[in-house]
């Protein structure tokens, strides 16, 4: 079964930091773009980053940027998001996706695959 599992969600003070993982497992992701996505309570779902296949190339929300890195290690079929400066407004369930079409990072519907999602609350 091909499928993605997020983890390293939990609650954090303003100002603190988290790294969530994204393994993939029945499938290698050495093939797929990866992105992380988050949605907040009321909110639509929202981009959050994007790396290509290789790692070569990363995007990400004008929200996130300059505090949150995404990375990958294709060795471990695992893809990271460093996030630091953590603020309440970045409280929100986030999850990973992988296609392997297109590097369309926007586009919701291109994705492949979808994780269960993991839950950061930003709070002091």
């Amino acid at each position: 079964q091909r499928q993605l599992v997020e983890s390293g969600g939990g609650l954090v003070q303003p100002g603190g930091s988290l790294r969530l993982s994204c393994a993939a497992s029945g499938f290698g992701i050495s093939t797929y773009a990866i992105s992380w996505y988050r949605q907040a309570p009321g909110k639509e779902r929202e981009f959050v980053a994007a790396i290509t296949w290789s790692g070569g190339i990363t995007n990400y929300a004008d929200s996130v940027k300059g505090r949150f890195t995404i990375s990958r290690d294709n060795a471990k079929n695992t893809v990271y998001l460093q996030m630091n400066s953590l603020k309440p407004e970045d409280t929100a369930v986030y999850y990973c996706a992988a296609q392997s079409a297109s590097y369309n990072y926007r586009i919701e519907k291109n994705y492949d695959y979808w994780g269960q999602g993991t839950q950061v609350t930003v709070s002091s």
